[in-house]
C-alpha cells in the first residue's frame, strides 16, 4: 500500500505539478513525500491523487495540485519563512508547507476540520505546524507578523485583519473570485505598501469572512 500511494503522488507530480511549469526543488519534493490521502475525508482517499480538487466539507475544498504547486511557486517560499495558512482544511497544505519553512501556523474555522487537521499532523510527525481554531477572517495576531500568508481557498476581499499580519517583505497569494472567474494574484509588502500581481487563472469556493457585503438595492 505504501509503495502504491508512493507512486500515485509520483504520477501527480509528474502529470500535474511538473507540467505546470513548477519545478523547484523544494516543492517537488515535500509533494512526493507528503501523503496526500492522509488529509482528505476517509471517502474522498480514492481520489486523493485526482486532477481537481477535494471536497472537504460543506462549501471547502481541498485546491487541485497544480493550484497548489502553482501558488507555492508564486510565494517564493524560503527555508527561514513563518508561514500563516488561512484555512487550511485537514493540514495537506500545512504539512507540505512545514518541509519547506521555518514554521506554520494554520487557522481553520470548522471545529471538526481543525480537530481532524491537528490529528493528522501529528500522526505524520509534523512537529513545526500547530492549528488554531477560530474565524478565518480574523488570522492570527499574535504569531505574527508573518513573511507568508497562504489563504487557501477564493476570496472577493481580504480583511484589514489578515493584511495587518504581513510582516514588511512578506509575500501573500489568494483566488480572487469575480462572478465565476478567478486568478490567483500575489502580494509582497514593500515599505509599507502592498503590491499585487496577476500570477495564473483558478477558481474555488469563496471562503467565510472574504465575500464582499451584498449592496442594498431598492
Amino acid at each position: 500500500m505504501i509503495a502504491a500511494t508512493q507512486t500515485l503522488r509520483t504520477i501527480m507530480v509528474d502529470t500535474q505539478v511538473r507540467p505546470s511549469d513548477v519545478t523547484k526543488f523544494p516543492i517537488i519534493s515535500a509533494m512526493l513525500d507528503v501523503e496526500r490521502e492522509a488529509f482528505v475525508p476517509q471517502a474522498a482517499q480514492p481520489v486523493a491523487y485526482m486532477d481537481g480538487p477535494v471536497q472537504l466539507a460543506d462549501g471547502r475544498e481541498m485546491p487541485e495540485a497544480r493550484v497548489f504547486a502553482k501558488m507555492l511557486d508564486a510565494l517564493d517560499i524560503q527555508a527561514s519563512d513563518q508561514v500563516l495558512i488561512i484555512g487550511g482544511g485537514l493540514g495537506y497544505s500545512a504539512a507540505v508547507l512545514a518541509r519547506m519553512a521555518e514554521s506554520v501556523v494554520m487557522v481553520e474555522e470548522d471545529v471538526q476540520l481543525a480537530t481532524d487537521a491537528e490529528a493528522a499532523l501529528a500522526q505524520a510527525e509534523v512537529d513545526n505546524a500547530v492549528v488554531l481554531q477560530g474565524a478565518l477572517s480574523e488570522g492570527a495576531a499574535k504569531p505574527g507578523p508573518f513573511d507568508v500568508i497562504l489563504i487557501e481557498g477564493a476570496v472577493q476581499k481580504i480583511p484589514d485583519a489578515i493584511l495587518g499580519q504581513l510582516g514588511e517583505g512578506g509575500r501573500i497569494a489568494a483566488i480572487f473570485m469575480d462572478g465565476a472567474n478567478g486568478e490567483v494574484r500575489v502580494g509582497r509588502l514593500v515599505d509599507g505598501h502592498l503590491g499585487w500581481r496577476f500570477a495564473f487563472n483558478a477558481g474555488g469556493p469563496i471562503l467565510p469572512g472574504f465575500a464582499e457585503a451584498a449592496e442594498f438595492v431598492l
